[in-house]
């Protein structure tokens, strides 16, 4: 959600007050370059835009995207973490080897997620209330031009590479603009749901899944008509944050911050099947390298929980020691590190996947929000943070 005042009705503004609370000088592009990791040798081919890429094994949805499996199209792209600082208008660059800020550059207001686009090309910074994004390119590390967009708030592309789908959460509206220009397509309203704000894909493509914050519900929006399709109301007093498809394509993990767990919605009836408690304010979800886990920020307790995919429920928990708001991020391209921003403490953790242990905790920005770890494995991205597929 938007850390700064947006224009909601006065009860869910208290609502998002209680449970969420929710420009500087730049170094040369050598500097950066010079000091961070290349990534690992590149594999496989880039999919062409206009058609949904075959998956790779049935059964995993992210086979194309495990350890070391980096496309051509980012064979040349430093080793680095991109952190929107919210509350300071501006990015963090860390180097993944170092562990230190090595680079630091203004951009537009209440900048909230860094989105790697469906070619794997171009990292956009979305600008929410600036109104725009900034184009970062990943072989340097530099920022471009901004490019005028209303109410950026996510950004997601369809599995087909043709449209970007900026989620515009003050207007309630989903855009599908053209993936390259940004040029608005359709303008898809959802007044049902407010607070829109993350989503994921069904297996085949065909449907996104996307939350509503303040509503308490999901919306399954049909991705070839451009249109909702149905509503899924989970609990009174819902939140439900990021939303993750299993690895083999048939539920969809939610987080949920009021509830404290991740709800597992079936993906092919779009019906509730449980809530897994993790811990407060559980946010954001990613998968493993392997395919094995998905890791679960609990934002409100400073811990992380491993929910098994096999037995849907946790196997582990990892507390931050002194504490901390796990909130974005993803995991490194080799998967050994779990890189997390911390919403409210202005820093970033990096976590080893192999036993929790936290590896370093780095100075930022205030408010560091939707943080990307680039380079990633994968053929093309379905935006947010790096959902490869």
């Amino acid at each position: 959600m938007s850390v700064r005042a947006r224009s909601w009705p006065i009860a869910l503004a208290a609502v998002a007050a209680a449970l969420v609370g929710c420009g500087g000088s730049s170094h040369s592009a050598s500097t950066v370059v010079a000091s961070v990791d290349k990534g690992d040798p590149a594999v496989g081919t880039a999919p062409a835009a206009g058609a949904i890429p075959p998956t790779l094994d049935p059964r995993n949805v992210y086979a194309a995207a495990g350890a070391g499996m980096l496309s051509p199209a980012v064979s040349g792209d430093p080793a680095l973490v991109y952190v929107p600082n919210s509350h300071s208008d501006s990015v963090d660059v860390i180097s993944q080897r170092t562990f230190r800020v090595v680079d630091h550059f203004s951009v537009g207001a209440l900048p909230q997620h860094v989105t790697p686009s469906w070619d794997l090309h171009t990292l956009y910074v979305t600008n929410d209330e600036g109104n725009s994004l900034t184009p970062i390119d990943p072989r340097t590390a530099r920022p471009g031009k901004p490019i005028p967009v209303l109410d950026p708030y996510n950004m997601y592309f369809t599995p087909d590479g043709r449209w970007a789908i900026v989620v515009a959460e003050a207007r309630r509206r989903l855009d599908f603009r053209d993936a390259h220009t940004m040029a608005l397509h359709h303008a898809l309203f959802t007044p049902q749901c407010a607070g829109v704000d993350h989503m994921d894909y069904t297996a085949d493509g065909r449907y996104a899944l996307v939350s509503c914050e303040f509503a308490g519900r999901m919306i399954v929006v049909d991705l070839a008509g451009e249109h909702v399709v149905k509503t899924i109301e989970l609990a009174p007093g819902a939140m439900p944050q990021d939303v993750k498809l299993s690895p083999d394509g048939s539920v969809f993990y939610v987080a949920d911050m009021a509830n404290n767990g991740v709800w597992v919605i079936d993906a092919r009836t779009l019906r509730v099947a449980e809530l897994v408690l993790t811990g407060a304010g559980a946010h954001g979800l990613y998968p493993s390298r392997d395919a094995r886990v998905l890791y679960v920020s609990n934002r409100a307790e400073g811990s992380i929980s491993v929910i098994s995919f096999a037995t849907r429920h946790p196997i582990a928990k990892w507390w931050l020691p002194g504490g901390g708001s796990p909130d974005m991020g993803g995991v490194s391209a080799d998967g050994k590190v779990l890189w997390l921003s911390g919403r409210y403490n202005a820093e970033v953790y990096a976590i080893s996947t192999a036993n929790g242990h936290l590896l370093r905790r780095i100075p930022v920005g205030e408010g560091p929000h939707g943080m990307c770890v680039w380079p990633q494995p994968g053929r093309y991205s379905l935006g947010h943070t790096g959902i490869m597929r």
